[in-house]
């Protein structure tokens, strides 16, 4: 892997398009240049883990996950909730891929727990390295989630970790398009190292987007997400889903939905069915928010990949709807831009608040060329870096931010108060009458 990483620097420094243009459409704050690729080399032994991110894995557990370059390490985890005093051992399973002339490590997937809520734990991978350290989100409100999509691995990518890590959160959330390989494989390890100081922490929920896929041709029987869905195992198993690519969670009294854009989706097909039936399944009086997350967006004024999600809309937008979701996250287009109560297109106060948040750093640089005039329907946009955050803080109030890159310090740029659908009596009611 070594001869990898030279190479990947040698072709990253002469092919990376460097060269993109940031715009704000509606104010007069203008964007700094791009910054560079950012490569982040491994430097330790071969036996030593490294690119260590962790997820939930179904109620009170957390998956591990780790990778080595020493195919014999154990696939094991120790931990504990004093540092170096494990008193816990969990042994997971692995896997590995080739691509072309590239060879993975051995990935390491360890399920742990089960786990108290609001507790920090400290664990070893493998028995070799240092010691890491993850706490678990809480049970009750209030919860935060950071949101960020299209990351990358620019140093517009480090700045948003960088002002992520500044404020705390429970959970990550990552509406596709994770490392931007493009079947560059040693690009995936990169991202994972440069991870690894955040995600090693919290749990990080994620969904793929457009560069996960692994193949030449966009047609379904040809797609593949061979390195997404062996270095980022989510909890799809648990959810009673049969793919990698969607599946749900909860964390605290939030019901969150991930949903693929790159699988099949109409009514007929495998993922459709089972989005119908976890909604179903949700009890809104315990469980009052829903989140939807995914990477194409339904709604957007930018001209960006227009009209790319509105298939996917028509085909599952009444499914969401009908469960009165409450946000949807999506990336894709390389902007911020979030839109009022919205459905089939005309403001309604039961559907939910759709936000395109694809500006957490990529290597395409930003999409600034908006529509106009401004449709009544989209709240706020702008064409900058940044990241979100949303904080549940009762069965009824949440609060949304959009925090913008500003050199060393972010700028929360866009904020709205809002309550859950489930709490109010005239969507109540709308539900019931869409169930008769």
């Amino acid at each position: 892997m070594k001869i990898f990483d030279l190479f990947l620097s040698f072709s990253i420094f002469f092919l990376s398009p460097f060269v993109s243009q940031a715009y704000n459409h509606d104010s007069n704050y203008t964007r700094p240049p791009p910054r560079a690729d950012f490569i982040v080399s491994h430097g330790h032994p071969n036996f030593y883990p490294q690119q260590v991110h962790v997820s939930l894995a179904g109620k009170d557990h957390m998956r591990v996950t780790y990778i080595t370059d020493d195919m014999n390490v154990a696939s094991m985890v120790e931990y504990g909730k004093s540092p170096k005093k494990y008193d816990r051992k969990t042994i997971g399973e692995s896997t590995s891929y080739r691509s072309f002339f590239y060879s993975s490590g051995k990935i390491h997937h360890v399920k742990i727990g089960p786990l108290q809520p609001s507790t920090t734990y400290y664990y070893r991978c493998g028995g070799h390295g240092k010691e890491f350290s993850f706490r678990t989100p809480p049970s009750t409100f209030p919860v935060e989630f950071a949101v960020a999509g299209d990351l990358g691995q620019t140093e517009w990518t480090v700045k948003t970790l960088d002002q992520i890590t500044k404020r705390d959160f429970d959970v990550f959330l990552l509406p596709g398009d994770l490392s931007y390989a493009d079947n560059h494989q040693p690009l995936w390890d990169s991202f994972g190292r440069l991870l690894e100081n955040l995600a090693s922490t919290r749990p990080w929920m994620v969904t793929e987007g457009n560069h996960e896929i692994e193949s030449a041709r966009i047609i379904e029987e040809h797609i593949s997400f061979k390195a997404y869905n062996a270095r980022w195992l989510m909890p799809h198993a648990e959810s009673l889903s049969h793919s990698n690519l969607y599946y749900s969670f909860d964390a605290a009294s939030v019901h969150i939905v991930m949903i693929g854009s790159y699988t099949q989706y109409d009514s007929h097909s495998e993922q459709y069915r089972w989005l119908r039936e976890d909604l179903r399944k949700i009890d809104r009086k315990r469980t009052p928010w829903l989140v939807a997350v995914m990477h194409t967006p339904w709604y957007s004024t930018n001209k960006a990949h227009e009209g790319e999600g509105e298939k996917m809309r028509k085909a599952m937008e009444g499914l969401l709807y009908r469960a009165q979701a409450d946000v949807v996250f999506a990336g894709h287009i390389h902007t911020y831009e979030r839109f009022r109560s919205v459905y089939n297109h005309k403001a309604d106060p039961c559907g939910p608040m759709h936000i395109t948040i694809g500006d957490g750093g990529n290597r395409e640089g930003l999409a600034y060329t908006f529509h106009n005039p401004r449709s009544p329907l989209s709240a706020f946009r702008e064409s900058s870096f940044g990241h979100g955050r949303l904080r549940v803080i009762d069965k009824k109030r949440a609060h949304w931010s959009w925090h913008r890159n500003n050199d060393n310090f972010s700028v929360i740029a866009d904020e709205v108060w809002f309550e859950s659908t489930s709490s109010s009596a005239h969507c109540i009611l709308n539900r019931f009458r869409n169930e008769l």
